[in-house]
């Protein structure tokens, strides 16, 4: 008689690469044996024969029948008969345990397909992602293609990327796909926030539908409607402990399944090349900017020097010799020269309280107001009086002050005319070689609003007298308690050689005192 045709596997739940090997087992029985087999399974309350050498007698397997170790689950079992009852019971166990065996194999087998298909996907998901963030440079638009993949691939309905704002605290809204979310910065403290959460505890957070996310610090929580995964994204530096820039959030499914463990590994890897990547993307911009603050210090330096005249202008009316170095890029020193009426001769010195930028805007704004004032010919009183007024407030709002010297040279008078804001380092060197300080004849500018600057006039021998301005940075440079009387000397000493071979050596030996942070350095030699 011919055997008849199983039930589709799919009515009884069994997979049709599972129905061969019980179709064969259950047939090569049956005709070694000359004995009736069938194989039965219970589905919805209801025996079906799957597989049987005939139609069998009754709609329902009969007593003898023995069970099936079915890893999957079901309700199965085989019946043997046509032979001796001994003869069927030992092949119905035989039968038993061989399809157990082989639906075991087939259960198994599927579930390492499974296993290799689902890591293939998330192999290829991580190859992609490697790809995008080669490829792109922006991160936002990196994030997003990466959120897009993740999306596809898991039927997430939305994935954000947060990432940490150390100025201010906060967690932004780097990129986001899928339905509408929160877009507004979350406070690192937020009790109620899930993403805070992650991020302070550096642990990850997954939530079934229903589930109910407890507040920190509250009696009551927030019961959550969708399933949700929550992971830190960890930056590990070549040298240092791991830190938390971030957190990555996927929310719902779009086939309703939960976020299951290996979800979470796969996003957990994902997250560490996300935070790899956008740590490394924060260092090429600090770089980038840092390059280009240097170019702009190195363009503001060149301008800056430019602003000093050049001493060879001068050489026709005086023996003038001039440096001015800065600490930084820029500087707060500076001096003037200034050819004036009668053959008479105007210099100026200048020190702005520390350095860098702003101190370099100062000294240009200064240089500016003196050079107005004393082109127009006024007295040195006059012209610290209008310099101060056109500085005062700058100097208020930044909390910065100045010492300035301005002198005027009168070699036919034989006078030295000077008013002095602070500035402690203006000597005359005459040709005996005793040095005499220009005495200070008003406060830096910035410490008090002087109504009126007085001003001082001194002997001048024509051109034996040697007029000395240096600033502190020089002679700090030298020796903090004694660099100034060391300049001075060394000047008195050296007097009647070459105005510029005494600045080159005294700026040579300017190299610092450990323990004084640098500072700028500016010397004015001058003979008239």
């Amino acid at each position: 008689m011919k055997a008849p045709a199983p039930i589709p596997a799919a009515m009884l739940g069994l997979q049709a690469s599972t129905i061969a090997p019980i179709r064969d087992l259950v047939r090569v029985y049956g005709r070694l044996y000359a004995a009736d087999v069938w194989f039965w399974q219970r589905l919805n309350n209801r025996w079906e024969m799957v597989v049987g050498t005939r139609e069998p007698a009754s709609s329902v397997p009969g007593s003898e029948a023995v069970p099936v170790v079915n890893p999957g689950g079901a309700e199965t079992c085989v019946e043997v008969a046509g032979i001796s009852a001994e003869e069927a019971a030992r092949g119905a166990a035989f039968l038993a345990v061989a399809l157990g065996e082989a639906l075991r194999h087939q259960n198994e087998t599927r579930f390492f397909g499974r296993e290799i298909a689902e890591r293939y996907e998330e192999i290829t998901l991580l190859y992609t992602i490697s790809e995008i963030l080669g490829s792109v440079i922006s991160m936002e638009e990196a994030a997003r293609g990466i959120l897009g993949e993740i999306i596809e691939m898991m039927a997430v309905k939305r994935a954000a990327l947060w990432i940490h704002d150390p100025e201010l605290n906060t967690l932004r809204l780097v990129a986001a796909v899928g339905g509408e979310g929160r877009v507004n910065p979350i406070s690192l403290d937020d009790a109620g926030s899930i993403t805070a959460s992650v991020f302070r505890n550096r642990q990850s957070i997954i939530l079934d539908p229903d589930d109910t996310f407890v507040r920190e610090a509250k009696d009551f929580g927030v019961i959550n409607r969708e399933s949700i995964l929550s992971v830190p994204v960890h930056y590990t530096p070549p040298q240092g402990k791991a830190r938390v820039i971030g957190v990555i959030n996927l929310v719902g499914r779009r086939n309703n399944e939960r976020f299951s463990a290996g979800d979470h590994k796969l996003i957990t890897a994902i997250a560490s090349q996300v935070g790899a990547a956008m740590e490394n993307n924060r260092l090429v911009a600090e770089s980038l900017r840092r390059e280009r603050v240097d170019r702009e210090m190195e363009i503001a330096r060149d301008l800056q020097l430019k602003l000093l005249p050049s001493t060879e202008r001068f050489r026709d009316r005086a023996d003038v010799a001039a440096r001015c170095v800065a600490a930084d890029s820029v500087g707060g020193d500076f001096y003037h020269l200034f050819r004036l009426s009668g053959g008479r001769f105007g210099v100026v010195i200048g020190d702005v309280s520390s350095h860098g930028l702003g101190s370099a805007l100062i000294m240009a704004l200064t240089m500016s107001a003196v050079s107005i004032s004393a082109s127009e010919g006024n007295p040195p009183a006059e012209v610290l009086r209008r310099a101060h007024q056109a500085l005062i407030s700058e100097l208020e709002s930044t909390g910065m002050y100045l010492t300035l010297f301005y002198g005027v040279i009168d070699p036919l008078a034989g006078k030295l005319r000077y008013a002095n804001a602070g500035h402690a380092h203006a000597f005359v060197v005459p040709a005996d070689g005793t040095p005499s300080r220009l005495a200070v004849t008003n406060p830096p500018f910035g410490l008090v609003d002087v109504p009126d600057y007085d001003e001082k006039t001194v002997g001048w021998d024509p051109h034996s007298d040697l007029l000395l301005l240096f600033t502190d940075g020089l002679s700090d440079a030298i020796s903090q308690s004694a660099g100034e009387r060391a300049v001075v000397d060394y000047v008195a000493r050296q007097r009647e050689h070459p105005l510029d071979d005494i600045i080159e050596s005294l700026f040579s030996i300017a190299t610092g005192v450990d323990g004084i942070p640098p500072d700028d350095r500016t010397m004015v030699l001058v003979r008239v």
